[in-house]
């Protein structure tokens, strides 16, 4: 697969395909959400990678899209629980969420997917310097972005319509966009870009969650 191919805009259906081969939710529910996450991904994508590494990957049906969608030769995925699917050909692991097990410059990058607002604050900067210690390249985060009080609660009904069917957790303390900036400083990586806001909803329910809520970004090493 080449660079061009793989960055063209994910087609929910293919998606669809993918995931519903793991996760039965999706035989009946297009994924709609998540090919506009992965085109939001697929953005600020900058190379071929050899070896990506998914931290926090839940069902592990992101990294298997990954895997199968992107331009990258081998997709590891690690999370607290062990709630991988077992029909995945990516390779999953289980951790202790403080030491990634694997040695130093495994990887050649790396993707957190709407997992750091559900990281307790004082752990977010170790987290991320852990990765940077595994990864010798780029940290790519999809997450949100909170502007207040009513953004946080927004954001709270988005999370449990989202992650109560799977079993993912529900706790989240959500991120400003200075506290982006100050976690990427003080876990040794910058902020190289974001992309381009993106329509995750459309009509009501864009109304009641804003589109702005949600946030791509490619963390280099400082």
């Amino acid at each position: 697969m080449t660079l061009a191919t793989a960055m063209g805009p994910i087609d929910p259906k293919l998606l669809q395909d993918i995931l519903s081969r793991h996760l039965a939710f999706y035989r009946n529910k297009a994924p709609t959400y998540q090919a506009v996450m992965l085109d939001s991904l697929g953005e600020l994508w900058d190379k071929q990678y050899c070896k990506l590494l998914d931290v926090g990957g839940g069902t592990g049906v992101i990294a298997q899209a990954i895997a199968e969608l992107f331009p990258v030769d081998e997709v590891q995925t690690v999370d607290m629980v062990d709630r991988f699917c077992p029909s995945l050909s990516v390779l999953t692991k289980q951790y202790d969420g403080k030491t990634l097990p694997f040695a130093d410059r495994s990887f050649d990058a790396a993707t957190l997917n709407n997992v750091v607002h559900h990281v307790p604050v004082t752990a977010r900067t170790d987290l991320l310097r852990e990765i940077r210690r595994v990864v010798d390249g780029p940290l790519y985060i999809k997450d949100h972005e909170s502007c207040g009080r009513l953004d946080d609660l927004r954001l709270t009904a988005m999370d449990a319509i989202g992650n109560i069917p799977f079993g993912g957790m529900i706790w989240a303390r959500y991120l400003k966009r200075a506290e982006w900036g100050k976690l990427a400083t003080e876990s040794g990586y910058r902020i190289a870009r974001r992309a381009a806001p993106k329509q995750y909803r459309k009509s009501i329910h864009e109304l009641l969650f804003p589109n702005r809520l949600e946030v791509t970004m490619r963390f280099e090493p400082a």
